[in-house]
């Protein structure tokens, strides 16, 4: 094992506490990520996709796809010093995972206040994982949803002070296990993404060079920028809202997306889904490369009527 990072110390990075942060955001903001999870993109009259980006109808507000809540908790993670401490590289931060618990339905609009937490953090050699547990709430104090963040930062391992790997967990075990299932799938919903996906998707926030520099991209090890981990779980939940949810996105409860391989854009995404009771259980694919990028299940509250 490497030489511990000297100013890493475990007693204090667990007990560290966060700052709490406000998120503002207006409806512009909510339909600008919609579009960049490639909402209307194959139909920009689509039946179940415009009331995310329009007042279908005289609606008042737009509908919130449910993944928008990774927004919140993006905007909340100090991203240059994600554990007090630990040296690594920005730039070489990739997802590995993220769970959502979503206790209300996402407002258009709104003051969002974000408490954020430790979940856990591993030495992996190589690497280091950290996640983070943002719980936001709206102006009234209500809690909306909790976003749990694993983050795989490369060249940053090595920082345990003994030969037993420093390990930290705060939260069950079991929660986000997911299992692909052998049988054909219930539903399978396929889409081509954008050369420019990720230029559009950035505006959410997440600004990474890794997505959208070519130079970055290269000595990341990657032939050219790659699309966000985030970006492919909001088109894969956004194809379950559409396919098992008829369109309703109130009816997502929680989620969970296992980020395995990096998509390219303008790559076409398969999602298999497999429908469990209330749960959905899915992976994505590659088409072109014939590989998964992304698995991981959605919990749902019910479905209004038999599919």
């Amino acid at each position: 094992m490497a030489s511990p990072c000297p100013s890493f110390n475990p007693v204090l990075v667990t007990s560290h506490k966060f700052p709490e942060m406000t998120y503002t955001y207006s409806e512009r903001d909510a339909v600008i990520y919609a579009l960049g999870v490639g909402a209307c993109q194959r139909d920009p009259v689509d039946e179940d996709e415009l009331n995310y980006v329009y007042h279908k109808n005289g609606q008042q507000f737009v509908q919130v796809l449910p993944t928008f809540a990774t927004v919140y908790s993006f905007r909340s993670l100090p991203i240059d010093h994600l554990v007090p401490g630990l040296e690594y590289d920005p730039r070489l931060v990739l997802y590995g995972q993220h769970y959502i618990e979503l206790y209300k339905p996402l407002p258009s609009c709104g003051r969002i206040q974000n408490k954020v937490s430790l979940a856990g953090l591993h030495d992996k050699g190589k690497a280091a994982i950290v996640e983070h547990e943002t719980k936001s709430y709206n102006e009234s104090g209500e809690l909306l949803c909790l976003n749990r963040s694993t983050l795989y930062l490369r060249g940053a391992g090595g920082f345990s002070s003994s030969s037993r790997a420093f390990s930290y967990s705060n939260y069950p075990a079991n929660q986000v296990s997911v299992k692909i299932p052998k049988s054909p799938p219930f539903a399978v919903f396929e889409e081509c993404t954008q050369l420019s996906q990720p230029l559009l998707y950035r505006l959410s926030g997440d600004y990474n060079a890794l997505h959208s520099d070519p130079v970055v991209a290269k000595n990341a090890g990657f032939t050219r920028p790659i699309m966000h981990g985030l970006c492919t779980l909001g088109f894969a939940v956004r194809a379950i809202i559409k396919c098992i949810c008829k369109g309703d996105p109130n009816l997502v409860k929680s989620l969970v997306g296992r980020f395995l391989l990096h998509a390219y854009p303008g790559e076409t995404l398969v999602t298999e889904m497999w429908l469990q009771d209330k749960r959905v259980i899915y992976q994505s694919k590659e088409k072109e490369r014939n590989c998964t990028v992304l698995s991981g299940f959605v919990d749902l509250h019910g479905l209004t009527s038999p599919l």
